[in-house]
């Protein structure tokens, strides 16, 4: 038995413990092991070599990952995917692992349905995949953003600013939500709720004549403001799942200028970004990699591919691939809800 794996989409911490997982379940049964390089793009490439037990061995605590990534999308060329199904041939490859979020995955579900011996490992900081409870990189995500508010919060109050976080999240806002709770901020944009510029401002001038002379507010890259909007093409280039780039959109930049103008305090704009993506991943992450990794073997082992492997309800179980492919998974009503309570 020959088994490959990849990761495609944006790197998390925790992609090397999955990676580790599924090696070193397949070794356990005595299978060979190929890495898939740099996403789909090793797939349609041939970009695939060996992976030994050496290569795996303490990578578990490493950020990154040791395969590669690309947000390649083979279904944007039938050539591309005829690649795909050559080389899976070629190589010999009897499973495929992918290790990815929703854009990743849905290539995976597509070619689950053409017959390709492929299962999946839902990952993302985000965590909007639908089927799982989490995914393997945000609760590093949140941590940090917590992490930076507990600092941001001491030069705020020393400075009597309002200061603009401005974390990752294009669909959903499960970082800002969990991130901002943890964190303690005191106000949140969202993409999953419509906000307004006007509405911020007041709460701030609120908490201003409360005797709170700062304020942190936490802001989602893809959030809706209702004063606020840019076309696709305002902002530029798209990737191959039709994404444009968030950062172009400058949008904690703007609000924190909208503030400032709106009710005379100083503010001003942090961007987390791609820090929110970096370093070791937490305990938890670290564990449900292992967790997810190793069950996505054991989906191979029986035969059940187009399956992706997901925690529910703190069990690690079988969802279809296909369940990517429907809606994205946003924040709750009532946890949104909840992280109101504390503005």
């Amino acid at each position: 038995m020959r088994i490959g794996i990849l990761t495609g989409g944006g790197d998390v911490p925790g992609l090397n413990a999955a990676i580790r997982a599924v090696a070193r379940r397949a070794f356990q049964q005595g299978w060979e092991v190929r890495a898939i390089k740099n996403g789909w793009a090793g797939l349609i490439e041939g970009n695939i070599v060996p992976l030994t037990p050496k290569q795996v061995s303490g990578i578990l605590h490493v950020g990154g990952t040791i395969l590669g990534a690309s947000r390649t999308n083979p279904f944007r060329d039938r050539a591309l995917v005829r690649s795909c199904l050559d080389n899976l041939e070629a190589f010999g490859l009897d499973g495929i692992v992918a290790i990815g979020g929703e854009d990743t995955l849905g290539v995976a579900a597509q070619l689950a349905e053409m017959g390709a011996p492929v299962v999946g490992v839902p990952k993302t900081i985000d965590n909007d995949v639908p089927g799982t409870d989490y995914t393997i990189g945000f609760d590093t995500a949140i941590a940090t953003v917590a992490e930076s508010l507990d600092r941001l919060h001491t030069t705020a109050s020393a400075h009597h600013r309002a200061i603009v976080v401005e974390v990752m999240g294009r669909h959903a806002g499960w970082i800002a939500v969990m991130g901002g709770m943890a964190g303690g901020a005191d106000y949140i944009f969202i993409p999953d709720v419509e906000s307004s510029i006007e509405e911020v401002c007041l709460h701030v001038e609120k908490r201003w004549k409360r005797g709170k002379r700062f304020s942190i507010i936490v802001l989602s890259e893809g959030a809706q403001i209702k004063e606020i909007a840019h076309s696709e093409e305002e902002l530029g280039h798209k990737d191959e799942f039709g994404h444009v780039r968030l950062d172009r959109r400058g949008l904690g930049e703007t609000i924190a200028k909208e503030i400032e103008k709106h009710t005379g305090f100083e503010t001003r704009c942090v961007v987390l970004g791609h820090l929110q993506r970096g370093g070791s991943p937490t305990v938890f992450d670290r564990v449900l990699a292992t967790r997810l990794g190793a069950f996505a073997v054991d989906l191979i082992l029986e035969g059940r591919f187009g399956q992706m492997a997901a925690l529910r309800c703190n069990e690690i179980e079988a969802v279809p691939l296909s369940i990517v492919r429907t809606e994205l998974k946003t924040v709750d009503p009532k946890l949104h809800k909840l992280a109101q309570t504390f503005f």
